[in-house]
């Protein structure tokens, strides 16, 4: 109960406070639902960078009460090297936050305290959604996104959740995760957040060399491309375009790239004037992975 108190003197202080337990992050948020308080959630894996701010200060704007938090979530990584080499600064996205806004709250859960006993990811089954590109490339990762965010929005059961559209096909999945459990939360997908030199923002960035950095830019280029040839040039022409782009990179390692509608994000070689589609890139290089992706029409 001390702890409950507490965190209650902290919150009227508006001073950022970070928890470890489902047990305090209850109590402290059952009093905020009780005043019809609306709750926006930011799950991240931590090493924030300014594509996850734009989320949380999103959150701010539309939500009274923000909770993010940070778990490297272990059941969603195919590759233990991938896991091992994440990485992990709690203590400079705690002061990250804290200098964007003081009031968010932090829950940094252990994987045995969100989990329980077995570290495991649930069986679901996503349809069309989860077969290709990601799914297809990264088999049970969905399931352990999805497992993840379950637990999650148990412990927060935020009323919106935010999303980068970088990671599009998991936001959809996400949504139809919603949809599945039945839960009320509103999934918001965000625009992604890219620097001035047009790269997607993420984590991982963080491993590449300067060098790395400057050819990594192939991939927005290779997706403003594709926008700018949709218009007038087959999907096939497009994905051999890309093809031929990626083969005067050596650095690079093509995973795949695919145009697919945004609907069912089965990929295609075809185009229907009544549906919207989007381009997905995955490749590694220096053995890291990035994807990208790009609205087209």
């Amino acid at each position: 109960m001390q702890i409950a108190v507490n965190i209650l003197i902290l919150l009227d202080f508006r001073a950022m406070i970070t928890l470890h337990t489902k047990e305090d992050l209850r109590t402290l948020l059952e009093p905020q639902k009780q005043n019809q308080k609306r709750i926006g959630f930011v799950p991240t894996m931590g090493a924030l960078h300014q594509g996850h701010l734009t989320l949380v200060s999103r959150a701010l704007e539309e939500c009274d009460f923000v909770v993010v938090s940070i778990f490297v979530n272990p059941t969603q990584f195919n590759n233990p090297e991938d896991l091992a080499k994440y990485p992990r600064h709690l203590d400079n996205d705690l002061k990250t936050l804290s200098s964007l806004n003081s009031s968010i709250l932090v829950f940094a859960p252990s994987a045995e305290h969100l989990y329980g006993a077995q570290v495991s990811a649930r069986r679901y089954d996503f349809g069309a959604l989860g077969q290709h590109m990601e799914g297809r490339h990264r088999p049970g990762h969905f399931d352990g996104v999805a497992t993840v965010v379950s637990l999650l929005f148990d412990a927060v059961t935020p009323d919106r959740a935010y999303f980068g559209e970088k990671d599009y096909q998991q936001l959809r999945i996400l949504e139809t995760l919603v949809q599945i459990e039945q839960r009320e939360t509103v999934i918001v997908p965000c625009a992604i957040a890219r620097n001035s030199e047009g790269l997607a923002l993420s984590s991982r960035n963080q491993r590449l060399s300067d060098t790395e950095l400057q050819q990594a830019l192939l991939l927005p280029r290779v997706l403003n491309d594709a926008f700018v040839s949709f218009g007038k040039n087959s999907i096939l022409a497009i994905k051999n375009q890309v093809k031929a782009a990626f083969d005067q990179a050596p650095e690079f390692d093509l995973e795949y790239f695919e145009i697919a509608d945004v609907d069912s994000l089965v990929p295609t070689l075809t185009k229907d004037p009544k549906k919207k589609y989007r381009a997905f890139v995955a490749a590694h290089i220096g053995g890291i992975r990035l994807i990208d992706n790009l609205e087209l029409n």
